[in-house]
C-alpha cells in the first residue's frame, strides 16, 4: 500500500508537522502517514538534500513524499511536486529536492500555484499538504513536466559533510558507503578514522566510520558519542583519503 511520508524540519516539540498530517487525513485517501523525519537540521536545505535520498527506496512507487525545508516560504522560490522511479515529491523548489531527482533513472517535476488563501508562513499546512493528497486522490499535474536538471550549480555528487547527528551522537554524512573503497579513512576533526563493519568490531570508546543501514557513511564510536568526542554538528566538513 502506498503511504504519505513526512520530511521536514519541523522539530518534535511544535505542532507543525501534526497540522500537515492532519490535512493528509481529512483531504486524503486514508493512507498511513509516517512521519519520517522531523529533525532534519533546521534551514539545512542542501543537508537534508542529501539526506532524503538515503531513505526513498524503502517506500513502494506510488508513495508521496511531504518535504518541508523551507526557510524562504513566501518568498520567490517556487513551489513544486515532483515524480521521480514512481514516487511522488512536493515541496519547495529550493534545493531540497534536487539529489533525488538528480540521482533518479527518471524525474520529471511541474511548479504548482500558491492560492491566496494560504498562510504566508505555513506552504506546508496550505500548500504542500493539500497538493499531497491530491496526488494521492489520484490528481496528476497537466503536461509533460520538465526534465530533470541535475545538481544545482556548485554542489557535488556526494556531500562531504555531516547531514544529520541522531541521539546517540553517531553523525551521518553526505557520502554514499559505495562510492568509497574499504580501506578508505575519513578525517574528521583532525582525527583519522578507520572503517568498521559494525560498533563491536571497534573497541569500547574507539571512533571509526561505517555504513549505515540507509547506506551512508556515518561516524561513529563503539559506547559514546561521536558528536561529543570529535565535537563535530551538522553542516561540519569531513575529508576523504582513498
Amino acid at each position: 500500500m502506498s503511504q504519505f511520508v513526512l520530511f521536514t524540519d519541523f522539530g518534535r516539540r511544535d505542532p507543525y508537522q501534526a497540522q500537515m498530517a492532519a490535512v493528509l487525513h481529512a483531504s486524503g485517501p486514508g493512507w498511513p502517514v509516517v512521519d519520517l523525519h522531523a529533525e532534519v537540521p533546521v534551514f539545512g536545505i542542501e543537508l537534508g538534500a542529501y539526506l532524503l535520498p538515503a531513505y526513498v527506496a524503502e517506500f513502494p512507487a506510488g508513495s508521496v513524499f511531504l518535504c518541508v525545508v523551507d526557510p524562504g516560504v513566501g518568498g520567490a522560490r517556487r513551489a513544486m511536486v515532483m515524480e521521480a522511479d514512481g514516487r511522488w515529491f512536493v515541496g519547495p523548489d529550493n534545493g531540497l529536492l534536487r539529489v533525488v531527482e538528480a540521482r533518479a533513472e527518471r524525474a520529471r517535476w511541474w511548479t504548482i500555484p500558491v492560492p491566496d488563501s494560504a498562510s504566508a508562513s505555513f506552504h506546508g499546512r496550505d500548500v504542500f499538504a493539500p497538493t499531497a493528497a491530491r496526488l494521492a486522490l489520484g490528481w496528476r499535474p497537466q503536461g509533460p513536466g520538465h526534465p530533470a536538471r541535475g545538481l544545482p550549480e556548485g554542489w557535488a555528487e556526494e556531500l562531504d559533510r555531516i547531514v544529520y547527528a541522531d541521539h546517540y551522537g553517531n553523525l551521518m554524512t553526505g557520502r554514499r558507503a559505495a562510492s568509497l573503497s574499504p580501506h578508505a579513512v575519513v578525517v574528521a576533526a583532525g582525527r583519522r578514522l578507520r572503517r568498521a563493519r559494525t560498533f563491536c568490531d571497534a573497541a569500547p570508546g574507539e571512533p571509526f566510520w561505517y555504513e549505515n543501514a540507509n547506506g551512508l557513511v556515518e561516524l561513529a564510536v563503539n559506547r559514546g558519542s561521536a558528536a561529543g568526542l570529535l565535537g563535530l554538528a551538522p553542516g561540519d566538513p569531513v575529508r576523504i583519503e582513498a
